[in-house]
């Protein structure tokens, strides 16, 4: 951190995080061993964020389309996504981080989606970062219901700015990320803030998702601070 200028440090990290099956066959483990390993890997990238000053970190934690996985695979998942607010969302408030979750969280079923509500409740207060979770989540269907939104209030045609339209999108009051990182060699975005991330510095690495640690999020961040970002404007 000592060579990142404070000014150059994202104020917005959304991540993918790619990779915890492959992680896991590597080894001749089961899928879900790279799911638990992928959760040390969440605990060490928050911590990370937090020492770099990042104020929104955003995990793409279950995609719409994960839906489509063993059931098997997507009750390992539920379970764990339960454990990790149970054993972590004392820490959480205690390091001052507000939670919050956008997607479609009830198609997980009332128990999850109350422990989900009772993290955001407990953390509202907090402001020394936000984390939101993606879960259930698709850009594409977080644009259509935005759209929704926008005909079912009324809005006229030409009141319907970019500005009024991204109110509508489940990431309201958050600011769009400045940076995108994407583990385990995959380069796309995958139905992933799709009208959020249109000016955001994406970031691509080879290591596996349960791999990933501070060090590895440090030199994303010493990354994005060489881009030069113009928004569509022509080099100062």
């Amino acid at each position: 951190m000592a060579d990142i200028s404070i000014h150059t440090v994202p104020l917005h990290v959304a991540i993918i995080m790619d990779g915890n099956g492959r992680w896991a066959a590597a080894r001749g483990l089961p899928r879900v061993a790279g799911h638990r390993e992928g959760v040390k890997a969440v605990r060490r990238t928050i911590e990370a964020a937090i020492d770099h000053g990042v104020r929104y970190l955003t995990l793409f934690a279950f995609s719409s389309e994960n839906w489509q996985r063993p059931a098997s695979e997507v009750a390992d998942l539920t379970f764990l996504l339960k454990h990790y607010l149970r054993s972590e969302i004392n820490e959480l408030h205690e390091q001052g981080v507000c939670v919050k979750t956008i997607g479609d969280r009830e198609r997980f079923g009332p128990s999850l989606a109350q422990e989900l509500a009772a993290a955001e409740g407990r953390t509202a207060c907090n402001t020394r970062m936000t984390l939101v979770m993606a879960l259930s989540y698709g850009g594409r269907a977080d644009i259509v219901t935005a759209a929704r939104r926008a005909l079912a209030a009324g809005v006229a045609p030409e009141a319907l700015t970019e500005q009024k339209f991204a109110s509508l999108l489940a990431t309201d009051g958050i600011p769009d990320p400045d940076l995108l990182i994407r583990t385990s060699g995959e380069e796309r975005i995958s139905n992933f803030l799709l009208w959020q991330t249109a000016y955001s510095e994406l970031y691509f690495t080879d290591v596996l998702w349960p791999d990933f640690d501070a060090e590895h999020f440090g030199r994303a961040v010493g990354a994005f601070a060489t881009r030069e970002r113009r928004f569509g404007a022509r080099p100062v």
